[in-house]
């Protein structure tokens, strides 16, 4: 079958860890459990924010998309992984290397972009308290999230159809364990430079703008905060925030240490696992963040666990 790059075969191989066989299984249990505990906190996370109504609030609407995401962009990627990593087969169809690759970027271009919307929210909750629910009106909060949504997607749309232009002369093995931009760029057979300047491009626009504006936000939030006498409320108002910059820091660092990095043989295992922590950890830990630093989350937890024991 002649793909539309021009090569003649129907399957990428994912070499993922092959060469680690003795880490596969570990990898395969850890990465199950892992995976579990994904789906179980975020969709707690979203059942709390629906069935408290004191968790209708814009923080938790976009909280909600938040764990949502983080669901989807596991899913994208994780199964796959886990079928290559239990037998000898580590192939994915074309089609299907080309949809992972796809929705799995779009989701991670949607979470960069939804990161820097949670940072507004904050700054209005924290420095333009007494407008709060005037700036963030439920209208705006859904547009700000659908804008997030389709920008994600339609930057992944973009760098898809130019990634999978690219000739590879026969070349199917990827030095990953998934469909990913930088291990295709290495896999062409023709010279990538236009690619690589087009995907630092949209890393800049995606990774450092968000960037920017969080930052922007939290120097506002810590001005604000400082200018509050009272340690009690010094100790909240960087409450409700430390739990969004705790998953910035660790979403973006990972993030831009992969696409910004030099490439070379030598950095292609810490890519790899730079990688894996970024679409397998952080989504599982997001849950975590937000639930043991959060009073509310907390107390919205007993609330439905108390309601669930009384009806019985």
């Amino acid at each position: 079958m002649e793909q539309k790059n021009g090569s003649s075969f129907t399957r990428f191989i994912l070499l993922g860890f092959s060469d680690r066989p003795q880490l596969e299984l570990v990898l395969f249990v850890v990465l199950l459990i892992f995976y579990i505990f994904t789906l179980l906190g975020n969709t707690t996370i979203i059942a709390l924010s629906y069935l408290d109504p004191c968790l209708h609030t814009p923080m938790y609407f976009f909280l909600s998309n938040l764990s949502f995401l983080d669901m989807c962009y596991t899913t994208s990627i994780v199964p796959q992984f886990l079928v290559n990593l239990s037998g000898a087969d580590k192939s994915i169809s074309f089609g299907g290397c080309e949809a992972q690759f796809f929705i799995s970027l779009a989701l991670g271009c949607t979470e960069c972009i939804l990161l820097g919307v949670m940072a507004f929210d904050r700054y209005a909750a924290v420095c333009r308290p007494l407008h709060y629910t005037v700036i963030m009106h439920p209208r705006l909060c859904a547009l700000m999230a659908s804008a997030s949504w389709v920008t994600g997607f339609a930057i992944s749309l973009l760098q898809t159809v130019l990634t999978f232009l690219l000739p590879l002369c026969g070349r199917n093995k990827l030095d990953h364990f998934f469909c990913e931009i930088p291990p295709f760029l290495k896999l062409a057979c023709v010279d990538t430079t236009m690619n690589v300047y087009m995907t630092f491009f949209a890393s800049v626009i995606i990774l450092l703008t968000p960037v920017s504006l969080i930052m922007f936000s939290y120097g506002w939030i810590v001005r604000a905060v400082l200018r509050i006498k009272s340690t009690a409320g010094r100790r909240k108002a960087f409450g409700t925030c430390g739990s969004h910059l705790t998953v910035v820091s660790l979403f973006f660092s990972t993030a831009i240490s992969v696409y910004f990095q030099p490439s070379s043989s030598d950095s292609q295992d810490q890519e790899k696992f730079m990688s894996l922590f970024y679409t397998v950890i952080i989504p599982m830990t997001n849950p975590l963040i937000y639930t043991l630093r959060n009073r509310d989350v907390k107390g919205a937890m007993k609330k439905v666990f108390w309601k669930a024991s009384d009806s019985r």
